[in-house]
């Protein structure tokens, strides 16, 4: 069998090795528009900064290597202008010597991935202007940092916070220009609002909600004009908007194309030619949680779906892919972000009703040495379905998220989550992991032992009720900040002034992250109070509020 497969990273590369691996026989041939195949392309900003300092460890394979170990004819420098279907041929021309030439197959697998956004802005073709998709563009952002002292990165999403991390890391002046009023889409307003605070501690400067109008070349710099009226001046321009699939060559060969604007594809990742697999950032899936088709650029569905079309070409469609959750980390300077499954945004804008639980605790003992609090924010619904997670701190985030992740994909519920045993000793852990807080919030809320508030809906709720905000902190932590109209009465001092509190009322009570609070609430309502609990207390507050009182 004649196997040909368009685009040599991730999934391409993929299952061209899993190709060799279950059979010597097939025939083999990728063909690479670019110079390199199998790089890592998600490793590539951090080369900008010097993280990474050998260039040629972002190589994971080259033609030679694959062609050794595997036995594939590896053609860089090759695209393919034009598949012909009914004679189930493409056409493949040189770049570097324009020679054209047809290449027939049995099988098509087309990996072409996804390319930068590039808006038709008004001097949008300076060469002050850069993307970052593969090595030659980092390595044109890593020549112009050499004499550049200041950049501007348009899109606050992975690709902009991570090549504004390192670029500050390399010493240069960098703004990032945000259309939306928070970075990183994947997670809500309240995890973002972590990224947005560690922005402003490291210098690198976030204009939210606002976007770009047009460029314009100065000499050796570029003016960027964005559409409040002000422009920036500066020396490159790093577009990091977000990608969109490479669909061209299927469109044009009259294969289906998604609503999403990916290539459709069925469950055994085929496409509407049954001889012409896809996959990676160029189709469309179907999201694991809602089941409504998604475009999801990110590694591990591309590596999984590279896997899965080689065993459906040598074994036959036995193997579907199950759909995407969307799982995936940020780490941005000490921070890191994670998040899986549905957020707060895409269940509102699906009218999908849900109920959140946000618990701060250490990640691991806190009497052990070197503990950082961690924020675990958990989405569920009425019956327990977990829809989704998303987690900010220093340590451990990765682990957690994962667990939920898994859990999710094993249909657990968050009554499961208290269940989870998870490895303990004090310089991993705590006996009750974050994990198993999380499902007992859940759980207690879904079994009215719990009754939540939101931030975002607090103010009109207490107006509305003419409920009065507690601060069950201790005198000292209330004097150096707290929510504006909060009365202060210490958690263990609470028993001792019920005298003080009217029980026709309605207390809203907070801590600074949940714990004190959530006590303060058994408190009261075991003392024939109406009571309800700020989800994740105070430091979500004081993160999302612009102001709050000294």
């Amino acid at each position: 069998m004649k196997i040909l497969i368009i685009g040599g990273v991730a999934g391409g590369a993929t299952a061209a090795t899993r190709l060799r691996r279950l059979s010597e026989e097939n025939e083999v041939i990728i063909f690479e528009k670019g110079e390199y195949v199998s790089f890592a392309n998600c490793g590539l900003p951090y080369y900008i900064s010097g993280t990474i300092e050998n260039r040629d460890s972002l190589l994971l394979q080259t033609p030679e290597s694959l062609n050794e170990r595997y036995r594939l004819d590896v053609r860089v420098f090759s695209e393919v202008v034009k598949i012909d279907v009914a004679n189930k041929q493409v056409h493949v021309r040189h770049l570097k010597t324009n020679e054209e030439y047809i290449e027939s197959y049995d099988k098509l697998l087309l990996s072409p991935g996804a390319e930068p956004i590039r808006p038709p802005f008004e001097g949008i073709n300076s060469d002050k202007i850069f993307t970052l998709r593969n090595v030659p563009d980092v390595d044109k952002i890593v020549e112009k940092s050499l004499a550049a002292k200041s950049f501007v990165v348009v899109g606050g999403g992975f690709i902009g916070l991570e090549v504004a991390e390192n670029l500050i890391e390399a010493g240069k002046q960098v703004k990032i220009i945000e259309l939306s009023n928070q970075v990183m889409a994947p997670v809500d307003y309240d995890i973002a609002s972590f990224v947005h605070e560690k922005s402003a501690e490291k210098g690198l400067e976030l204009l939210l909600e606002v976007g770009v109008q047009k460029f314009q070349d100065h000499g050796e710099q570029i003016e960027v004009f964005l559409n409040n009226g002000t422009s920036i001046m500066t020396d490159a321009v790093v577009l990091a908007i977000g990608v969109k699939p490479e669909t061209q060559l299927a469109k044009d060969a009259g294969l289906t194309i998604g609503a999403t604007g990916g290539i459709l594809v069925n469950k055994f990742l085929q496409t509407s030619q049954p001889d012409i697999y896809a996959v990676g950032d160029a189709i469309e899936v179907e999201h694991y949680i809602h089941k409504q088709k998604v475009l999801i650029p990110l590694a591990w569905p591309a590596n999984r779906q590279g896997r899965i079309v080689a065993d459906n070409i040598v074994k036959g469609n036995q193997y579907q892919y199950s759909g995407s959750l969307g799982s995936s980390i940020l780490k941005f300077f000490e921070l890191s972000i994670a998040s899986t499954g549905l957020n707060e945004k895409l269940l509102k804008r699906n009218n999908i009703p849900y109920k959140t639980a946000i618990v701060t605790r250490g990640h691991h003992a806190g009497y052990y040495p070197g503990a950082k609090n961690m924020v675990l924010k958990l989405i569920f619904d009425d019956n327990g379905k977990i829809f989704g997670a998303q987690a900010v701190g220093e340590k451990g985030i990765d682990k957690r998220i994962d667990v939920i992740a898994t859990a999710i994909k094993g249909n657990l519920s968050v009554y499961d989550l208290q269940e989870i045993e998870i490895t303990y000793a004090p310089p991993y852990n705590s006996a009750k992991d974050v994990v198993n807080i999380a499902g007992y919030t859940a759980g207690n809320m879904l079994d009215d032992a719990l009754k939540m508030i939101n931030y975002d809906v607090m103010e009109d709720y207490i107006k509305e009720n003419n409920a009065v905000l507690l601060d069950v902190r201790t005198a000292s932590e209330f004097a150096k900040g707290h929510i504006q109209g909060a009365m202060n009465i210490p958690v263990d001092d609470l028993r001792d002034n019920f005298s003080s509190l009217d029980k026709s009322r309605i207390y809203v009570v907070y801590c600074q992250v949940g714990l004190r609070g959530y006590l303060a609430y058994k408190i009261l309502e075991n003392n024939g109070f109406n009571v309800v609990n700020l989800n994740g207390g105070y430091h979500i507050w004081s993160k999302v509020k612009p102001t709050v009182l000294p």
